[in-house]
């Protein structure tokens, strides 16, 4: 699998989280502003999505790229930690605390399975002889 395979598909896997990540903020603010539900509630709601996100990014780029799922998951979701990072650096000057590199390492974890099963899921099935 070449470099350029490989880019393809974590962007991909990248590109379908931030999406799903919008299409979830748009719903939860919505929720958020037409009900009586408050941040706090919906806390849970928020971790859980962010953790399918990411697992469900992980799958796409493992199913994109049909080889090194591992790879290409974990590769997916440090882009994605890289980019929260240099959003929250620049943006609001701070940087990871405890908690954040705990959720960032369930993130790892969660894509590098979501890009293993993706591999395994695949319609492209290899045989051996």
């Amino acid at each position: 699998m070449g470099m350029k395979h490989m880019f393809s598909s974590m962007g991909r896997g990248l590109a379908a989280i931030l999406l799903m990540i919008m299409v979830c903020s748009l719903v939860l603010s919505l929720l958020l502003r037409f009900t009586g539900l408050t941040e706090s509630s919906l806390k849970w709601v928020t971790i859980g999505l962010s953790f399918l996100s990411l697992f469900i990014g992980g799958f796409i780029s493992g199913k994109k790229g049909q080889s090194k799922g591992w790879l290409l998951g974990g590769g997916t979701s440090l882009l994605f930690s890289f980019l929260v990072f240099l959003i929250q650096y620049l943006g609001y000057q701070s940087t990871f605390n405890s908690s954040q590199y705990m959720y960032h390492a369930l993130f790892f974890v969660l894509a590098m399975i979501g890009g293993i099963m993706g591999v395994n899921l695949s319609s492209h099935k290899q045989s051996y002889k």
